[in-house]
């Protein structure tokens, strides 16, 4: 399927109203939660997309959904983030259905939840390698190509963790941290040329990993009703962040106009942070 043209667009579709067109998309993680939402959101600006993740049934349900309008093309990778060889050969084969990519979302992640005692050091291993290593073998595995098309835009997926501590779950928090750090090392790094990093933090999403704490709460004796109220009393405005918020926020990151936004790990928290 071919992205459309701008010559091609009706007048409701301006070029200004799909600032995206013609760029290609790589978002981990893209086939549920916040990964999908961003999805959505740049494709209604216009990108390409290829969605990757591990689950190929659900990513083939994600690229059905996005490739109804016809107006974007939508490729499917099967990748492991905690392989480098998955991630290498998912991004070559990416390059080669939809062109060189200008815009990485690294939002997959994982947050195991223990306390310190009973953390193993393999979860803590593999929570690095989903959460950080792979964002930055994947950054490095598209940023030439950003530079030689004069455009990139890199976008980590951190979390409100990346800006604070929690209690067990020290691995996520700790990775989460790294995320930031990463994202402002590559941001000056690459500040002279086409190629901003920045990093969103969303508080707690309305997501299936929020819905896994509610669980995890429960199992403590606390009622669903007591669940949420614990999950939302750190957002001042006393709930959950929606997955379109951050998506939104996303979307501006990867526009033209933000390409004096680098280096920044921006909340999206109802104001839990400042």
């Amino acid at each position: 399927m071919q992205s459309v043209d701008a010559h091609d667009m009706t007048n409701d579709q301006t070029p200004s109203a799909r600032p995206l067109a013609g760029r290609h998309a790589l978002i981990t993680g893209g086939n549920r939660g916040i990964g999908a939402a961003i999805a959505g959101e740049l494709a209604r600006l216009g990108a390409n997309l290829t969605l990757a993740a591990r689950d190929e049934e659900s990513l083939n349900q994600q690229r059905e959904r996005l490739s109804r309008s016809g107006e974007v093309a939508v490729s499917i990778q099967v990748m492991d983030l905690a392989n480098p060889d998955s991630i290498s050969s998912a991004v070559a084969a990416a390059q080669d259905d939809l062109g060189p990519i200008a815009i990485l979302v690294n939002n997959a992640g994982i947050a195991p939840s223990a306390p310190l005692a009973k953390l193993e050091l393999e979860t803590w291993r593999h929570t690095f390698d989903v959460n950080v290593q792979a964002a930055f073998l994947l950054s490095q595995a598209v940023v030439d190509g950003m530079r030689s098309a004069d455009y990139g835009r890199i976008v980590n997926l951190s979390s409100t963790a990346g800006l604070r501590g929690y209690p067990f779950v020290a691995a996520y928090v700790a990775s989460k941290h790294a995320v930031i750090g990463l994202t402002r090392a590559l941001a000056l790094e690459l500040a002279k040329g086409p190629v901003t990093v920045n990093a969103v933090c969303p508080g707690y999403t309305e997501t299936e990993m929020a819905h896994n704490a509610i669980a995890n709460i429960q199992k403590s004796g606390k009622s669903e009703a007591e669940a949420w109220a614990i999950l939302t009393r750190g957002n001042p405005q006393g709930r959950l962040i929606q997955p379109e918020e951050v998506a939104a926020t996303v979307g501006w990151l990867c526009l033209p106009s933000s390409g004096a936004i680098t280096g920044q790990a921006i909340p999206v928290a109802g104001g839990e942070v400042m």
